[in-house]
């Protein structure tokens, strides 16, 4: 028993010590220095000076009208798709849900990128249908309401996946009586199925809310052109002409940013306080309605909006990557696959981009699987108060809008480290070791739950016939998790390497990533290439997606978010 702590659970005593360290450094230092840059800006007036900007005002009043009328539309579609594929018989269901949440999975730059490319009156797409506006017409999407409905749009499946978390546990039993007393269905919905899907609701608003405040791509492809500035496109702002006071000004928006995010929660905290929402009883989706004569209406109507949230833009997308400049009609003369030529095999700047995301999103998918794999083995083992504590704290990063992240990074790292005398800033080593940072939580959440499901019982045998702890993890506990741990590195992978709002305050000459060329090559004009980078990557998202569906049958669920 050297070694181990006696708790019945044969954990080597170092374990826990070592995942406390390593959450230490990833989740409580770069926040706690944000922290106290910030209160040093409170003590010496800079406070004062960053509060009296009008442009900070107006960048909160933007922030907070675009957030709360996206996640408006965001509960709109949202709930009608997760009432319609959760309780409904209507068909397809595994199709439209995967086609659904991969909205969330595409980079917000590159949805904006394709809903520019679809409307206004230089729309390849629409010019080639003969169908756009007149030209000098606005971009309509160069408003408020522009940038609120892409909102929506991008964060719609966190709303669906929140409510039909809820809907999956609704009381079948409670259903049925009420049918059999003769409820019409529409009573039924209101009085029994609404009620009880308000704490799903809540969460995905909030969820929603919390997102749209800290989005960094779609504010900057469609706010910046109309001097529209959001929190986090003025902290680019901001660090793009860079001062001596810019650090302090910085954690001020930052700090305004958490504090909104955080008024959010607690909303969402009181609207669900005093409430008890607990069934009693079976649950499952054989609560469904039979929508009878209405089921050709309703599955019309959903893979429309499938087709205007998805298909369409990224077609317009297709066509400015095939036309030679933006604002010419797609034909059968002006097509063309030179900008893939150029961005697969001339330009310089977009293969370096390629090599960073796929080198730092693997990086981090695997290096992460190595810590969360030990994390989460301590974590399920002990039942103390110091595990639930350390549980939160990996929370932490991944609840915080990128932009604070990077932010609280540049902070820690600006100076060169201690005793070490080594300056991790403009290096890519701060961009891999905030990805680590942002991206724990998505490593860990598969992993604990193939942990939760492992039977204690086959380590214990092996514990007892002389195995050390890392003969066990590689014999026993390993195998078991695999499949796990392989969705585990997809999901952190596939996120990694879309990633922008993190990697636009942190990269340099050289470390560019997909994100961060995407957003570049449509900020100078060459609005073909960005297209064609863009739909590169949707088509790498696809097929990450994909591998996922492969692998859903063997994996614990809810890992796959697109499943049941």
């Amino acid at each position: 028993m050297h070694g181990y702590i006696k708790t019945g659970n044969s954990q080597p005593a170092w374990l826990f010590s070592f995942v406390v360290i390593i959450v230490l450094i990833l989740s409580v230092l770069p926040p706690a220095r944000l922290a106290m840059v910030g209160i040093a800006a409170f003590a010496d007036g800079g406070v004062i000076t960053v509060l009296s900007e009008r442009s900070l005002w107006s960048a909160t009043y933007y922030t907070i009208v675009t957030a709360i009328l996206g996640t408006i539309i965001s509960l709109a579609i949202g709930c009608l798709f997760a009432f319609l594929l959760t309780l409904t018989d209507i068909r397809a269901k595994g199709p439209l849900s995967f086609f659904f949440v991969l909205p969330m999975m595409i980079p917000p730059q590159v949805t904006a990128l394709a809903w520019v490319q679809m409307s206004g009156p230089s729309s390849p797409l629409l010019k080639a249908l003969h169908i756009a506006p007149p030209l000098g017409s606005p971009q309509p999407l160069y408003s408020v309401g522009g940038i609120a409905l892409l909102y929506g749009v991008q964060h719609a499946p966190l709303v669906y996946l929140a409510l039909r978390a809820g809907l999956m546990t609704l009381p079948r039993d409670g259903v049925e009586a009420a049918r059999l007393s003769g409820a019409f269905s529409l009573r039924v919905f209101r009085d029994i199925i609404l009620p009880l899907s308000l704490p799903g609701i809540i969460a995905g608003a909030a969820i929603s809310f919390v997102s749209c405040t800290g989005n960094f791509g779609i504010p900057a492809i469609l706010g910046i052109p109309a001097s529209i500035f959001t929190l986090p496109t003025l902290i680019f702002t901001k660090f793009s002409a860079f001062t001596s006071r810019t650090f302090g000004d910085v954690a001020v928006l930052s700090a305004i940013i958490a504090i909104i995010s955080v008024v959010g929660l607690m909303i969402q905290d009181r609207a669900l306080r005093g409430r008890d929402y607990r069934v009693i009883g079976l649950s499952g989706v054989s609560a469904a309605f039979e929508l009878g004569a209405w089921r050709l209406a309703f599955t019309s109507l959903v893979w429309a909006i499938l087709f205007f949230m998805l298909a369409a833009p990224f077609f317009a997308l297709v066509a400015g990557a095939l036309v030679p400049a933006y604002g010419v009609p797609l034909t059968f003369k002006t097509m063309s696959l030179h900008a893939f030529e150029e961005i697969l095999f001339r330009q310089a700047v977009t293969r370096t981009a390629f090599i960073n995301s796929l080198s730092l999103a693997g990086a981090t998918a695997l290096c992460l699987l190595v810590i969360t794999v030990l994390a989460a083995y301590t974590l399920t083992r002990r039942k103390d108060a110091a595990s639930r504590i350390v549980s939160s704290l990996i929370e932490i990063p991944y609840s915080l809008p990128g932009i604070v992240m990077a932010v609280c990074f540049i902070l820690v790292f600006a100076a060169p480290i201690p005793f070490l005398h080594v300056s991790l800033y403009g290096t890519i080593w701060i961009i891999l070791i905030a990805y680590f940072s942002s991206f724990f939580a998505v490593s860990l959440k598969p992993v604990v739950s193939a942990f939760h499901q492992l039977d204690p019982a086959l380590e214990e045998a092996a514990r007892l016939s002389g195995a050390g702890f890392f003969r066990r993890l590689a014999d026993i506990i390993v195998p078991l998790i695999a499949p796990a741990a392989g969705a585990s590195v997809i999901l952190v992978f596939l996120i990694a390497c879309n990633e922008l709002t993190i990697s636009a305050l942190l990269w340099s000459a050289g470390t560019q990533t997909l994100g961060v060329a995407i957003y570049n090559l449509d900020d100078s004009g060459s609005s073909d290439l960005a297209s064609a980078l863009s739909v590169l990557v949707v088509l790498m998202v696809v097929v990450l997606m994909l591998l996922l569906e492969l692998l859903a049958k063997r994996l614990p669920k809810g890992v796959v978010p697109w499943r049941g």
